[in-house]
């Protein structure tokens, strides 16, 4: 799949140093980078998501002690 993105000028530079210097075309670095760090920004929207549904009380927490017993985890 194709994709175009328009990067700040100072990453697309150091894109192009790191290209050259180490003989990898730009799309190898973006493919990696993006491969690295989706998991973590999966993470963060979908933590940042379930916390607007508890502030707003569409969704339930359950305290750490009740979860500590359930598991049979001592604290």
């Amino acid at each position: 799949m194709a994709i175009s993105i328009r990067l700040p000028e100072d990453v697309e530079t150091r894109l192009d140093q790191l290209a050259l210097l180490t003989g990898r075309s730009k799309s190898f670095y973006i493919r990696e980078a993006l491969v690295q760090h989706l998991d973590d920004l999966e993470d963060l929207y979908l933590a940042e998501r379930e916390l607007e549904e508890i502030r707003a009380g569409r969704a339930e927490t359950t305290p750490l002690e009740d979860v500590m017993k359930r598991y049979g985890v001592e604290g």
